[in-house]
């Protein structure tokens, strides 16, 4: 992480899932928001200087620590011919958040239908940018037409 920012490493207590629409508890108290809450309150605070001392000296071990963007002039394209993956991120030319694990920015598609004028509804994962969803509902297919690198599909003999 750059400094500054915040990670998202663990799921928030009280946060409402987006898609069960139900709430994450602490398992320590009961399942009322108002117990919930004296819970969250009696739990001891730690100092930016407690935290420090935590993690002073300490390092991410490399297996943890993920790849390192590749420079864009030795990305594969794909679409072109060179039969390469493709990488959205390439393609992309709004303006991108870091939103958790994902960078979010406006869908291609919407944006062609004159949709997603807030511009986020294409989240794309930071750890891996093969992995991009509309949360509005357009499929791959739609988004890479609209990047025009249409998805081409081998046809069998």
């Amino acid at each position: 992480m750059n400094p500054g920012e915040f990670g998202n490493a663990i799921r928030g207590p009280l946060g409402v899932h987006r898609g069960a629409n139900r709430r994450y508890w602490f398992y320590g108290a009961d399942y009322e928001l108002e117990k919930q809450m004296a819970y969250l309150n009696q739990a001891p605070k730690v100092s930016g200087a407690q935290l420090e001392a935590l993690i002073a000296g300490k390092a991410i071990p490399p297996e943890l620590a993920g790849t390192k963007p590749q420079p864009e002039a030795t990305r594969m394209h794909s679409g072109n011919g060179s039969g390469g993956e493709f990488r959205i991120l390439d393609y992309i030319k709004t303006k991108l958040r870091k939103v958790g694990r994902n960078y979010v920015t406006q869908c291609p598609s919407c944006a062609e239908g004159g949709h997603d004028r807030s511009g986020d509804n294409l989240a794309i994962s930071i750890e891996d940018p093969r992995k991009y969803i509309c949360w509005a509902g357009c499929r791959k297919e739609m988004i890479r037409e609209a990047l025009g690198c249409p998805i081409r599909y081998r046809q069998s003999a």
